[in-house]
């Protein structure tokens, strides 16, 4: 028996119901919601990397060039969302390296004794900066006689440190070498990249080099910045002058 016009208005609901179900979203659906949503691309970019672009056959020997303008746009997009994982890696690295310089800084600070200070330098720095060896040159003659000697204090010839570093320069970065056994002593074989920051005690006192070695090449290399390396420099120059001057 058919059914009545009364019977087919009741059935039309769920019949609409079920269309509206989980899983039978169509086309049109997915139009409506991007009406309604017109910002969408904006909130979530990455969902044009799933949108595969259209391409049309145009008579006359004209190019459609809206494929090729989506699928420029869409490589844009893969760049840019490259580029800005790339950016968050670096601004989390620095500030990584940021933490471990300022508690070098403090560490150096808090030596009680010039003895303890250099027992910091070139123990617990190297630890501190994730690095495998760091010690101290100094050209012939930069510490007091008065002073012993002290473990992790290398003797250099007068002029040997604008030989490795340049004249004038405040530093040099390697991103590979071999260790040299006048700055790094039996810790020579360790070094693999090495970063040597000038230091500066006086006028009267002549100039020495903070050496910090790596076994992982690349580590430090001629185009990093090495304004965080070189603030640790100057705070430990200014710390072993003070401990210098007579008391």
């Amino acid at each position: 028996m058919a059914d009545s016009p009364h019977d087919r208005s009741k059935a039309e609901p769920s019949t609409r119901l079920m269309a509206s179900a989980p899983g039978a979203i169509d086309g049109d659906d997915v139009v409506a919601y991007l009406r309604r949503h017109p910002n969408f691309f904006d909130d979530r970019p990455e969902a044009l990397r799933l949108l595969r672009s259209p391409s049309r056959a145009i008579d006359g020997g004209v190019l459609d060039f809206q494929h090729f303008l989506l699928e420029r746009q869409r490589r844009d997009l893969a760049r840019l969302g490259a580029e800005h994982k790339s950016l968050i890696v670096t601004s989390r690295g620095n500030l990584a390296s940021q933490g471990r310089v300022h508690k070098a800084v403090l560490a150096i600070l808090a030596a009680t004794s010039f003895e303890q200070l250099f027992q910091v330098v070139t123990t617990d720095l190297a630890v501190l900066l994730d690095v495998d060896v760091v010690t101290v040159a100094i050209e012939s003659g930069a510490l007091a006689p008065s002073r012993p000697a002290l473990r992790g204090i290398h003797l250099l010839k007068p002029g040997a440190i604008d030989a490795l570093v340049g004249a004038d320069k405040p530093a040099a970065f390697t991103a590979e070498t071999a260790g040299d056994p006048a700055l790094y002593g039996a810790a020579a074989g360790l070094v693999r990249s090495q970063a040597l920051l000038r230091l500066g005690f006086g006028k009267a006192n002549p100039t020495g080099l903070l050496c910090i070695g790596t076994r992982k090449p690349g580590r430090f290399h001629p185009g990093m910045g090495g304004e965080l390396l070189g603030f640790l420099a100057r705070a430990l120059s200014i710390t072993i002058a003070q401990w210098l001057k007579p008391r």
